[in-house]
C-alpha cells in the first residue's frame, strides 16, 4: 500500500470531500487523522469506514482557525503516531453555492471576506505553522491545499469565497518556494463544483446542467473525483512537483 506506515492529517474530514479523501488514504494503508469541528458522530463514522478499508484512523476535534486548538491537535497526533507525513488542508468557512441568493459585490460586507479568509488562509497558516517543525526534522513532507477552479474561471462571482481561495493559492506558492529547500512540497487541488456536498446542495439543477454542457467530460464532479489528485500530490509519485495547482473540473479550466 502506498501510504503504509504513514500518517496523514485531513482537516474538515467528517463529511463531503474531506471524508472521501480520508477514506482513500485509509484504503492505501495510511493512519488518517480525521479532523472535525463539531459533528463527533459523523467523524466517528468516517473513522470506522477508514478502519474497514484497511487503514487506521483517529478523530480529533479542533477549530483550525484557533492556533491553540491546532497546536493541541498536533501534540495528540505526535503522541499517537510519532510522525506526520502529509497534511490536506480541506476545511473552509461555511459557504453556500446558490446562484440566485448569492450576495452581489455591493451587498457583500468586509466581514464576509474576513470570514472566508479566516476559513481558508488563516486555517492553512495555523496548520502549516504547527506541522513545520515535524516535517523539517524529517526533511520531508507534503502539504496539499484545497482551492477552487473559480479562481481561474469565476463562472459565478462568489466574491468573498473566490478572493479567499485566490489568496490561498498565493500562500501555497510562496510557501512552496520557501519550504522546497527543506524537503517539503506544497501544492493545490482546485475542484470545480462538486455535487452533492453541503455547500452545493442548493445549486440549482439548471446551473449544474449549464456547467455540465461547458465541461469537456460532460458531468459535474463527485467528492470521489477529488481524491485521486490529492493522493497523487501527497505521494512519492509527485516527489518533483511543488507550487502547482491541479484543476479537477473535467476540463472546464485548461492551463
Amino acid at each position: 500500500m502506498k501510504f503504509s506506515n504513514q500518517t496523514v492529517l485531513v482537516t474538515g474530514a467528517s463529511r463531503g470531500i474531506g471524508a472521501a479523501i480520508a477514506k482513500v488514504f485509509a484504503a492505501e494503508g495510511a493512519f488518517v487523522v480525521v479532523n472535525y469541528l463539531r459533528n463527533e458522530a459523523a467523524a466517528a463514522s468516517v473513522v470506522a469506514e477508514c478502519r474497514a478499508l484497511g487503514g487506521d484512523a483517529l478523530a480529533i476535534a479542533a477549530d483550525v482557525t484557533c492556533v491553540q486548538q491546532v497546536n493541541a491537535m498536533m501534540e495528540q497526533i505526535i503522541n499517537a503516531t510519532g510522525r506526520l507525513d502529509a497534511v490536506i488542508n480541506n476545511a473552509f468557512a461555511p459557504y453556500v453555492f446558490d446562484t440566485e441568493n448569492r450576495q452581489r459585490f455591493w451587498e457583500t460586507p468586509w466581514s464576509g471576506y474576513q470570514s472566508q479568509f479566516d476559513g481558508a488562509v488563516k486555517a492553512a497558516y495555523n496548520v502549516c505553522q504547527a506541522v513545520l517543525p515535524i516535517m523539517r526534522a524529517r526533511v520531508r513532507g507534503s502539504i496539499v491545499n484545497l482551492t477552487s477552479d473559480l479562481v481561474a474561471r469565476p463562472s459565478v462571482p462568489y466574491h468573498d469565497y473566490i478572493t479567499a481561495k485566490a489568496a490561498l493559492t498565493g500562500f501555497s506558492r510562496t510557501l512552496a518556494t520557501e519550504l522546497g529547500p527543506l524537503g517539503i512540497r506544497v501544492n493545490c487541488v482546485a475542484p470545480g463544483l462538486v455535487y452533492p456536498t453541503d455547500a452545493s446542495q442548493t445549486t440549482r439543477e439548471e446551473v449544474r446542467d449549464f456547467l455540465t454542457a461547458q465541461t469537456p467530460l460532460r458531468r459535474i464532479a463527485r467528492p470521489e473525483d477529488v481524491t485521486g489528485p490529492v493522493l497523487f500530490l501527497a505521494s512519492d509519485w509527485s516527489e518533483f512537483v511543488t507550487g502547482q495547482t491541479l484543476y479537477v473540473d473535467g476540463g472546464l479550466v485548461m492551463n
